[in-house]
C-alpha cells in the first residue's frame, strides 16, 4: 500500500523535530538559513510534497473545484471542461470531474461526494432527470459557492453562464423555413431542462413568424438527452411514421444530433434527399459527416472559462456576494448540406 512521505519522515532522517521541519518548509524566519537549506534540499531529493488533505484542514480550503456534467464524452462538455481547466489550474485550483449520465440519483451522489471532499465550490450543469433541487439548495444555503452553466436552475440565486439557446434554435428553424421547408419536426431532450425550454421557444417563434402552425405531434422529447439510442430511434420513428411526415427535423442537442442521423439511416432514409436535418452540436467532425451537418455551435470553451472565473470570484470574495448575473453568449449557425431542400423560397 502506497504511503506518502511525511514531515515526520524528514524529521527522523535529519534528526530534527517535526515543528522545525514544518517551519523550515514554510520559510519561517525563526529557522536558521543552514537548517532551511538542509531541509529543503532533502525534501527535493526525496520528492516530498505537502499533504493536500492536511493543508485543506488547516486552511479550511482544498484549492479544488467540483464539476458536475452529464457526460465527458459529449462534445459540448468536453470543450467546456477544457475551458474550466484552463482557468482553474492557472489560478491554483484542481478540478474534480463527475458525470451524472443524465441520472438524478447519480447527480445527488456526486454532489454529496464533492461536498464531503471539501471542494471550495461547484460548477454544475443539471442532469436531464433533475427536478428536485434540494440537494443543491441545501449546500447553497450553507454557503458553498456554486455556479451553473448550460443547464441552469432558475430557483437558485447565483451566477449562471449560458448560450443564447433561443436565438440558436430560432436561427436554425428559420434557415430551414427559408430553404422552403414548412413541416419541421423538433427532437429535443427532457422538457424540464432550461435548454430544452429555451430552444423550444425559439423553434416555435420562428414558425410563428412565417405563419406556420405549431404541430404538437412534431415535438418529440428524449428524456435521457440522446444517451439511450433506442429512445432516440423511437422518437425519430414516431416523426417519420406521422401521416404528415416532417420534411426536416431540428435537433436540440449534441448527442441527439448524431443519434438522429443513425436512426434515419436505420430507417433507410437519405439526408437531405428524404429529410433535412439541422441541429445543435459542438462536434468538430460535423463537416465530415455524410452529408456534412448544419449545426448550431455554442462557445463551450468560453462558457467554461467564464463560469470558472465567476466561481473563483465567489470563492475568494472577502464579503458575502448578494448580486448575481446570468451571462449569455451567442451561438453560431453553420449551414451545410444536411439542410438542403429542393424547393427554395423565391424572395
Amino acid at each position: 500500500m502506497f504511503e506518502p512521505i511525511t514531515i515526520k519522515d524528514i524529521a527522523k532522517a535529519l534528526g530534527l523535530s517535526t515543528s522545525t521541519v514544518s517551519r523550515a518548509l514554510r520559510g519561517g524566519y525563526e529557522i536558521s538559513s543552514e537548517t532551511k537549506k538542509l531541509v529543503l534540499e532533502y525534501a527535493e531529493k526525496i520528492n516530498y510534497h505537502p499533504n493536500p488533505i492536511a493543508l485543506s484542514l488547516k486552511e479550511r480550503r482544498s484549492h479544488s473545484i467540483g464539476v458536475v456534467v452529464c457526460e465527458v464524452a459529449n462534445n459540448y462538455f468536453s470543450q467546456a471542461i477544457n475551458g474550466i481547466e484552463s482557468i482553474a489550474y492557472n489560478r491554483g485550483y484542481h478540478v474534480i470531474i463527475t458525470q451524472t449520465h443524465e441520472s438524478y440519483d447519480r447527480e445527488v451522489v456526486n454532489v454529496q461526494h464533492l461536498a464531503s471532499r471539501s471542494v471550495d465550490g461547484l460548477l454544475v450543469s443539471l442532469s436531464s432527470e433533475t427536478q428536485d433541487l434540494s440537494h443543491l439548495k441545501y449546500l447553497h444555503d450553507k454557503g458553498l459557492p456554486m455556479v451553473f452553466f448550460d443547464r441552469v436552475a432558475a430557483e437558485i440565486e447565483t451566477h449562471k453562464v449560458i448560450a443564447n439557446n433561443y436565438k440558436g434554435a430560432y436561427d436554425a428553424t428559420e434557415h430551414l423555413i427559408r430553404s422552403g421547408i414548412k413541416k419541421i419536426g423538433h427532437l429535443t431532450s427532457s422538457p424540464f431542462l432550461s435548454i430544452s425550454i429555451e430552444r423550444l421557444e425559439g423553434y416555435k417563434d420562428a414558425l410563428a413568424k412565417y405563419n406556420i402552425p405549431f404541430n404538437p405531434d412534431y415535438l418529440q422529447h428524449c428524456s435521457h438527452g440522446g444517451m439511450i439510442q433506442e429512445e432516440v430511434e423511437d422518437a425519430v420513428k414516431r416523426l417519420i411514421e406521422n401521416p404528415s411526415r416532417p420534411e426536416a427535423i431540428f435537433v436540440a442537442g449534441d448527442r441527439l444530433s448524431t443519434g438522429c442521423l443513425i436512426a434515419l439511416k436505420k430507417l433507410g432514409l437519405k439526408v437531405p434527399r428524404d429529410i433535412s436535418i439541422a441541429g445543435f452540436t459542438n462536434s468538430d467532425f460535423a463537416e465530415l459527416f455524410s452529408p456534412p451537418l448544419t449545426t448550431v455551435r455554442q462557445p463551450a470553451f468560453k462558457i467554461g472559462q467564464i463560469a470558472t472565473e465567476m466561481l473563483i470570484q465567489l470563492i475568494e470574495s472577502k464579503y458575502p456576494v448578494t448580486e448575481f448575473e446570468t451571462k449569455m453568449l451567442d451561438t453560431e449557425l453553420f449551414i451545410r448540406e444536411s439542410s438542403d431542400f429542393a424547393v427554395p423560397i423565391v424572395q
